[in-house]
């Protein structure tokens, strides 16, 4: 089945898909708002099945970073890129710098990242042909590795869900099950276990299982399947969306969901269904918004201090988000969906289109 741009109701402002046969660059770059500013989000380098598949995820992913730089505060709007292919077999200099120049062909309207299958030094490629990229290493002023924010917010997040649920922000004492525990999930169960939670891990990648083994006292679950089979206190997807599936809710026995993964719920209508279980949902884009977040200092000149700061916000965030949807008698996610939503209007500019500034 192929994907209609026009008919799926993103109102995406813009569309591009870029094509290098010499390097063998497949990419598709989505802007959906710059009401609030130039569009930020990271590109994803993974191998889809199908471009209708790639096309899909991108327009999903960007309208999502629409919401997260809103509810963030950020004057940003909500970009998003896909690299269709393996990067174990595909990534190359030569591609980061063809892709480079397709980003810098927008004159501005699109700044990239890291997200899966990309990484600082590989925006730093990027950068040879491109003023538009953000998550650099620290080595060339960026910001490094953008997870290291994006697990601190979300554990923000989690201790305001907890405040909400058990009336004390801590997660000590809890049972937490991360799913994924790649470049977010690692640094999330540092978190965790600081915090005096015991977690339950799982990972489809054996080494990031290892890894997170070696230097945390964890119990690891066979599956994704069997984890969320166990008795959870809190759930935190980690990895890819879709995690939050009919299935998934159903044997859930986790008070709380609060994951980094982006667009968790399997479609819509899991909300509610989460609530009428009463599990507890943070929204994902609020919650794992630190990345974000870091990046964005970047573009102010990098200052994790501040950074850090900016991110320790997630936590009042997410708790006017719960009072939203308490008074309102909405899901979490509604509620959040309506603060991003009210200052995308109330601040945008009128959901006008975001053009380079010319020089003063």
């Amino acid at each position: 089945m192929s994907v209609d741009v026009f008919e799926l109701g993103h109102e995406h402002e813009q569309v591009v898909f870029a094509n290098d046969e010499a390097t063998g660059l497949q990419a598709i770059i989505a802007i959906h708002s710059t009401a609030l500013g130039p569009a930020l989000g990271g590109t994803r380098f993974y191998p889809y099945a199908s471009t209708d598949a790639a096309l899909e995820d991108v327009l999903n992913l960007s309208r999502g970073m629409s919401y997260k730089a809103a509810l963030a505060g950020l004057d940003l709007g909500g970009g998003k890129a896909v690299i269709i292919g393996d990067p174990a077999k595909l990534k190359s200099e030569g591609l980061l710098r063809a892709y480079g120049r397709f980003v810098q062909s927008l004159g501005g309207r699109y700044y990239t990242a890291c997200d899966v299958g990309t990484f600082s030094d590989d925006m730093d490629n990027i950068a040879r042909e491109c003023s538009f990229v953000t998550g650099r290493t620290v080595a060339h002023g960026g910001a490094g590795d953008s997870s290291v924010l994006t697990a601190y917010g979300v554990f923000q997040g989690m201790r305001a869900a907890a405040e909400q649920v058990w009336g004390a922000p801590t997660l000590q004492g809890r049972t937490v099950g991360v799913a994924g525990v790649g470049k977010v999930g690692r640094h999330l169960v540092r978190h965790l276990v600081e915090d005096g939670a015991s977690v339950v891990v799982t990972d489809v990648h054996q080494p990031s299982l290892d890894a997170v083994r070696a230097e945390f006292p964890v119990e690891v679950a066979a599956s994704t399947e069997a984890l969320v089979a166990l008795p959870l206190d809190v759930y935190a997807p980690c990895a890819l969306g879709g995690a939050l599936s009919d299935e998934v809710v159903d044997v859930l026995s986790a008070k709380i969901v609060c994951g980094a993964a982006n667009n968790q719920l399997a479609h819509p209508g899991v909300e509610k269904q989460l609530e009428d279980r009463g599990i507890l949902y943070a929204p994902d884009y609020c919650v794992n918004s630190g990345g974000l977040i870091q990046v964005a200092d970047e573009l102010e000149g990098f200052s994790f201090e501040r950074a850090q700061q900016r991110a320790s916000g997630i936590f009042d965030t997410t708790r006017a988000v719960f009072e939203l949807a308490r008074a309102d008698g909405v899901p979490p996610a509604i509620a959040a969906d309506r603060l991003a939503e009210r200052r995308m209007r109330d601040v945008g500019r009128l959901r006008g289109v975001w053009l380079p500034q010319p020089p003063a």
